[in-house]
C-alpha cells in the first residue's frame, strides 16, 4: 500500500533532547536530595511519558505518589525553563524532511512528552516543514503504546491506519504503530537499542534519516 502519512516520534527521533530532559531531572533530584543520574540512564528512564521518567529516576524507596507528583511538578516546571538549552535536529533530519515535503504525503508529530511542550519544541525546531497534526500527552488520551492517539491522528489526516508509516526510536513507538496497524519503522540514532526495536515489531531498522526516503518511494 502507498503510504499517504508519516507519523513521527519527536524525542530521540525528530530532536536530540536528551541533555535537556536530563538537566532538569537532575537539578529537581538535587533540589530534594536524591541521587543523580549521568546523562547515559536517561535512554532508560524515557519513552513513556514525564510521570514515568521522574518515577524511574527517583530511588526506589521515594517513589510513593506524594513525592511523584511533587518532582514531576517541578521537572515541568523547571523543563519548561530549560528546554531549548541544548535540543536540536538530529543530523540528516532537516535533509529528510526536506525531501520527504515534495512527496504526497501528510506529515504528523506524536509524542508522550506534555502537549504544551510538544508544541513548543516544535514550533523551534520543526516550523519550516508541513506538519498537519502535532500531539504530545494530554490527560484525556492514553499514552502510547495505546493506539488511541495515532488512530485519532489518522482519521484527522483523512488516511487510514494502514497507510501510516510510523517513525520511532523506541519499543514504545513499535508497539503504537502494530496496535494502530501503522508500518512500524525503527530508527538506530535515538535513545533505544536496536534489540528493544526488532523484539517490540519494527519491521524496518533505519540507520540515517535519508533512509526513510526510500521507504516512501519503494510505496509509491
Amino acid at each position: 500500500m502507498k503510504y499517504r502519512a508519516i507519523l513521527f516520534d519527536l524525542d530521540g527521533t525528530l530532536l536530540n533532547t536528551l541533555a535537556d530532559i536530563a538537566g532538569a531531572a537532575n537539578r529537581v533530584l538535587a533540589q530534594r536530595g536524591h541521587p543523580t543520574h549521568e546523562l547515559s540512564a536517561f535512554p532508560n528512564f524515557v519513552g513513556h511519558g514525564s510521570r514515568a521518567l521522574i518515577e524511574r529516576a527517583l530511588p526506589a524507596t521515594q517513589r510513593d505518589a506524594a513525592t511523584i507528583q511533587t518532582c514531576f511538578d517541578a521537572y515541568l516546571e523547571d523543563y519548561g525553563r530549560h528546554w531549548n538549552d541544548n535540543t536540536e535536529l538530529y543530523p540528516g533530519i532537516a535533509e529528510m524532511l526536506d525531501q520527504v515535503s515534495r512527496f504526497d504525503v501528510k506529515l504528523a508529530i506524536l509524542s508522550n512528552k506534555p502537549h504544551v511542550l510538544t508544541v513548543r519544541c516544535a514550533d523551534a525546531h520543526l516550523s519550516k516543514w508541513p506538519f498537519e497534526t502535532i500531539l504530545g500527552q494530554q490527560d484525556a488520551t492514553p499514552n502510547k503504546p495505546d493506539p488511541t492517539a495515532a488512530l485519532a491522528i489518522a482519521q484527522q489526516l483523512g488516511v487510514s491506519a494502514g497507510a501510516c508509516l510510523f517513525v520511532g526510536d523506541s519499543g514504545v513507538d513499535m508497539q503504537t504503530a502494530t496496535a494502530a496497524g501503522m508500518f512500524p519503522a525503527g530508527v538506530l540514532w535515538g535513545f533505544r537499542p536496536e534489540s528493544e526495536l526488532t523484539e517490540q515489531g519494527a519491521r524496518v531498522l533505519l540507520s540515517h534519516p535519508s533512509e526513510i526516503i526510500p521507504q516512501i518511494r519503494l510505496s509509491a
